[in-house]
């Protein structure tokens, strides 16, 4: 069973911090712990900085290239100060959905150690053993 996706309106309002539903609750567990959830993260947090390095590469009156080196700067920066603070955010978004404190963090653990685990055994592939 695949859980239900947020439609765009909502993805935006979760990408700028904004909570879900409850029903879409499972959804936002598998956005923040599947094997993407860091790409994910930063892609959240290109569009909350997108309103801002769109006015700074419109608005301001100052030579294109001043804006330009503005925007990536700001990016930039605001990428790293995303990923200094990315678990922390993400167990935030977790908890919105209802789940405990550490809930994400837990989940990414179980599959790391269940990879690391299956890396070490040719004959334990894709869910195969005993510790199903």
């Amino acid at each position: 069973m695949s859980a239900q996706r947020p439609n765009p309106v909502q993805w935006i309002w979760y990408a700028l911090g904004g909570g879900l539903p409850r029903h879409l609750s499972p959804w936002v567990l598998a956005d923040t712990t599947g094997r993407t959830w860091i790409v994910r993260h930063l892609l959240r947090a290109v569009v909350q900085m997108s309103p801002v390095l769109v006015v700074c590469i419109v608005a301001v009156p100052v030579p294109l290239s001043y804006r330009l080196s503005a925007a990536v700067g700001g990016l930039v920066l605001g990428l790293m100060f995303s990923i200094a603070f990315m678990t922390e955010t993400i167990e935030h978004r977790v908890a919105k959905a209802g789940y405990p404190a550490g809930t994400a963090a837990r989940i990414r653990a179980e599959r790391a150690e269940r990879d690391r685990i299956e890396r070490r055994s040719p004959y334990r592939r894709g869910g195969a053993g005993s510790f199903d």
